[in-house]
């Protein structure tokens, strides 16, 4: 299933027979991913050290790992949604190899300054705003109190705030060290 705008790549529709009850969000450029801008290539994707790790850590223990990224370069016309998708894709198949795995993608397209028409708006899935990660816990019945929101930066921090959700700053090291101290 290709994701919509403020929507998931993965199908919810087996959400209520396999509900969790906890998840972690991560943001990706800068927390999963060296932030290289408007990154929408896979052969440009370099992995955090421990991000990997950290993601099969919160599988293990039974939490959704969601990814949930602002994509403005595709307002801006810098690259179309698929680019979007087919990152994430990688990610997932790059994963595998480990036994880890992302269970959805919510992302935003918009930006107010964008170029292209469509997307350029002011909406309310672009973080800070909450609306991906309340439309994840609602298409996954997510207790927010049991969650974690994984992120580099203070929009990051503001989002999680803004969800009701306890929110883990990245600054660098190991991935894995961070969630690993935050979810135990």
């Amino acid at each position: 299933m290709q994701a919509q705008p403020g929507s998931s790549a993965a199908s919810p529709a087996g959400a209520g027979r396999r509900r969790r009850a906890k998840a972690v969000f991560f943001d990706r450029d800068g927390t999963l991913n060296v932030d290289i801008h408007y990154l929408h290539r896979p052969e440009d994707f370099q992995w955090i050290p421990g991000a990997q790790e950290a993601i099969k850590y919160v599988n293990d223990r039974g939490y959704l790992a969601i990814l949930v990224t602002n994509q403005s370069g595709v307002a801006r016309g810098y690259y179309p949604e698929s680019d979007v998708v087919r990152v994430y894709d990688w990610m997932n198949a790059e994963l595998q190899r480990s036994g880890a795995h992302l269970d959805a993608l919510y992302y935003c397209p918009h930006h107010p300054d964008g170029s292209v028409p469509r997307y350029t708006k002011t909406c309310a899935c672009r973080k800070p705003s909450p609306g991906l990660v309340d439309r994840a816990c609602e298409e996954f019945a997510i207790d927010k109190a049991s969650s974690y929101f994984v992120g580099d930066t203070e929009s990051d921090m503001a989002c999680a705030r803004n969800a009701g959700i306890r929110g883990v700053r990245y600054e660098g090291g190991s991935l894995l060290a961070l969630v690993r101290d935050a979810v135990e």
